[in-house]
């Protein structure tokens, strides 16, 4: 397009210092007290050993004292496990975190768990859009608008007390036609919760991983026309 040649050495020389200093960006030291912080994951087709395979790419982004926001790493495994996502956090102490006053996180089983044995402080925020979605998915047509409905006086309700009795009262009315699509927010009350101890600007920051969601679709945008990569590099 420009009337420049590069050779396939050149080519390589140049993705190499690249990679030195992604690299050296990935291990960078970190501050050692984050307000807040989003991870989630998002898959990518690679090219392994003759085949196409999927691969995890795991996401942190947190926000400093300062209220500035920046993604503290990304790490490529296999599959999203709450297993390593314990190594990731590991990783994140390891670059001099101390401590994290609030995770936002999706259900994915041991996550929680893995995070307070790190930072055995940290509160643990359940997104609430992927609890909703994960109930919606057991209604019917017919009684989806009236479910969600109800599901949205419990994420909207003006503090805890509120947020229990309209769960009741969901119970209730649908519990013996839809049972496991409330089971999930019984079961997970404790970590749906935090955000009501705060006000609405830090409610909203809190209650989904929509932010690191939102920096999953910039990559999505950037990389759609790739069909897989030729390698986990």
């Amino acid at each position: 397009l420009y009337g420049i040649e590069l050779s396939d050495g050149q080519l390589s020389a140049i993705t190499d210092r690249v990679t030195v200093e992604l690299e050296r960006w990935r291990n960078r030291p970190l501050e050692p007290l984050y307000t807040m912080a989003w991870l989630d994951a998002i898959r990518y087709k690679v090219r392994d050993n003759g085949r196409v395979v999927n691969k995890t790419v795991y996401f942190i982004i947190g926000i400093d004292l300062e209220g500035h926001r920046d993604v503290l790493g990304f790490y490529v495994g296999d599959f999203e496990s709450a297993r390593f996502w314990l190594q990731v956090l590991t990783n994140l102490q390891q670059r001099g975190v101390k401590d994290v006053l609030i995770a936002s996180v999706d259900n994915l089983n041991g996550f929680a768990e893995a995070i307070e044995s790190v930072f055995p402080h940290c509160q643990v925020q359940l997104c609430i859009v992927h609890q909703v979605r994960n109930s919606l998915r057991f209604i019917p047509y017919k009684d989806y608008k009236a479910f969600a409905a109800g599901l949205k006086t419990i994420y909207q309700a003006a503090d805890e007390k509120q947020a229990l009795t309209a769960l009741e009262n969901m119970e209730t009315t649908w519990t013996k036609k839809y049972a496991p699509a409330l089971e999930n927010w019984r079961r997970d009350w404790l970590r749906l919760i935090p955000m009501f101890q705060y006000g609405p600007e830090i409610r909203r920051l809190i209650y989904t991983t929509n932010t690191v969601e939102g920096l999953h679709r910039q990559l999505r945008k950037t990389t759609k026309t790739k069909g897989a990569f030729t390698s986990e590099d």
